[in-house]
């Protein structure tokens, strides 16, 4: 199958080199011409682990192309999948202003019958809009546009693409249906098919839902530090129970990234543009931007209210491990606020460094992660990075001035911490204060 992908962005680019990993030739399509020649030269604008290596083997191997010209990219697809951005505006609702611009761009060289599809996270009645716009221009209905939006996470997308737990496919014609669903038959059984609204709907629906386990647990947690219970262990309780599961019951400083804020903003938007008031879904942005603040306040309890030139050494910039994603991360709103309570922040994430610089005034960074520990007066985590799991306790006491760690992750054993002498808060569990 001959596919052209419009947009390089994270959805686009994994979703693209997979498809051409499975056999078919794919052709990326880009406005940016310099991301478009980097990519031509194996230079990745985003960190996904193994998506360098994949990218070479399949340009390598005669698969997978780049361009700016929509001629070229479109001339002989079967399929011209939408991938570009749907930012947020600034009431929450989703800005379409690329993916308009893009279907213009496709009517002006539609040559022959295709099926258009919006993989981008999109409004529902966005697919209608597409439609209406394609038609507009050509002034004719001889193409179909479908729906198939992504369930890729940042730090696994390859693998998630690779093994998709299913496929959502909104479609108005048989045609449509068969060509996306001998796209996906390499990749998944679970082929879920709808019409175009319903497909729109499921993917803000879902991360909706997986916010809302997010909020829950982090509550939850809340609740048991003032009454001595145990997050990890409720959630352990709770996920063993089939109809509950185990997943997203990770109490912590909450969610972030590019999907979960953008996508309930906008189903929050959706609801109120038809005169629903959706409280829950309100209910968790709520709870989601007060949690990230938690580990403030549990390293002002640690040095009795006054963190002034208090040395943190915070570990993690970004939202999630194995991303360089600064979209929405709770280190763009904590270490502003310690810095403002007068601390002096030195912080360490190799991979989100870049990133986080041009998103946090000021902000300090190390090399190596136990030179930026060294001298500290407490250590902040932030991003559950493997080798932040992989801390070397002992080598950390005889570094650090004050043996004060906080946890937004939840990632070590109080128990344990208790045992090499440390001040440990984390989240929903007792402070240890040896």
């Amino acid at each position: 199958m001959n596919i052209c992908v419009i947009g390089t962005g994270y959805v686009g680019l994994v979703s693209g080199v997979c498809f051409s990993d499975a056999g078919n030739k794919v052709t990326c399509l880009d406005i940016d011409a310099q991301k478009v020649e980097n990519l031509k030269n194996g230079i990745i604008p985003i960190y996904e682990p193994g998506l360098t290596e994949l990218v070479e083997k399949n340009i390598n191997e005669g698969r997978l192309f780049f361009t700016t010209d929509y001629a070229e990219g479109m001339s002989d697809a079967d399929l011209v999948i939408i991938a570009v951005g749907t930012p947020p505006k600034e009431n929450g609702e989703a800005n379409l202003q690329y993916i308009e611009a893009a279907a213009r761009s496709i009517a002006e060289h539609l040559n022959d019958y295709k099926v258009i599809v919006t993989k981008s996270t999109v409004p529902v009645g966005t697919g209608a809009m597409i439609k209406g716009v394609i038609k507009e221009v050509v002034g004719h209905d001889e193409f179909d546009v479908a729906s198939n939006p992504e369930f890729l996470r940042e730090g696994s997308a390859i693998h998630d693409t690779v093994n998709m737990e299913r496929a959502v496919i909104g479609v108005e014609s048989e045609k449509a249906e068969a060509i996306l669903k001998e796209l996906h038959a390499p990749f998944t059984k679970n082929i879920v098919v709808t019409n175009i609204e319903t497909s729109e709907m499921i993917k803000y629906a879902s991360n909706a839902f997986l916010a809302t386990k997010i909020s829950f647990i982090n509550e939850v947690a809340n609740v048991c530090e003032l009454v001595g219970a145990d997050v990890t262990k409720v959630a352990e309780g709770m996920g063993y129970d089939p109809r509950i599961g185990p997943q997203f019951l990770n109490a912590g400083i909450g969610y972030g990234g590019s999907c979960f804020p953008k996508d309930t903003s906008a189903l929050v938007k959706i609801a109120d543009q038809v005169g629903y008031d959706f409280k829950i879904v309100k209910d968790v942005e709520a709870v989601n931007g007060l949690q990230r603040f938690k580990v403030v306040d549990k390293l002002v309890e640690a040095f009795n209210g006054d963190l002034k030139d208090k040395k943190i050494a915070v570990l993690g910039l970004a939202f999630k491990p194995n991303t360089d994603d600064m979209r929405d991360a709770p280190s763009v709103d904590v270490i502003p606020k310690l810095q403002e309570l007068g601390a002096d922040i030195l912080a360490y994430d190799r991979i989100a460094e870049k990133n986080a610089k041009a998103l946090i005034p000021n902000l300090r960074t190390g090399d190596d992660l136990y030179e930026v520990i060294q001298n500290s007066d407490a250590i902040l985590i932030l991003t559950e990075w493997d080798e932040v799991r992989e801390l070397d306790l002992e080598k950390v006491s005889k570094l650090v001035e004050s043996k004060v760690i906080v946890d937004g992750r939840n990632i070590f054993d109080p128990a344990h911490m208790e045992e090499n002498g440390f001040y440990y808060a984390s989240i929903g569990r007792k402070t240890v204060t040896s």
